[in-house]
């Protein structure tokens, strides 16, 4: 699991986030091609079209294939900085909203359903 390799506060929010979908009245299952739980059915309790909480993807509807790469990508960085990672990504949300966000950047713009302008589609550094 994504967010299982990294530090443990991941694996910590990646359990919360799995009661948080439960509650929200979503069914988990795994996709083991990205390494990342699906919570979908949820009534509520995600942001925009979803949410990736640790190695858990929050959402309403199952989703495409492109849109679970791109939230891997944000449980890769969940991995990497722990509980630490939603002041990051909100922060950087705040000074760069949208497709500015550097860590929306990483993780693909155009997989995560952003509209891409600039030229810019995926940064390898975060």
């Amino acid at each position: 699991m994504r967010a299982s390799r990294g530090v443990p506060s991941a694996r910590f929010v990646t359990a919360l986030a799995l009661v948080w979908g439960r509650a929200w009245g979503g069914s988990v299952s795994f996709d083991d091609e990205f390494g990342l739980f699906v919570c979908a059915g949820l009534r509520g309790g995600f942001a925009r079209g979803g949410t990736t909480v640790g190695g858990v993807f929050l959402t309403r509807k199952p989703p495409a294939r492109p849109l679970l790469r791109h939230e891997a990508v944000h449980a890769d960085q969940w991995a990497r900085y722990g509980i630490g990672f939603a002041a990051r990504y909100l922060w950087e949300e705040l000074r760069n909203p949208g497709s500015r966000n550097r860590f929306e950047i990483e993780a693909g713009l155009a997989e995560g359903g952003y509209r891409v302008d600039r030229g810019i589609t995926r940064r390898d550094e975060p």
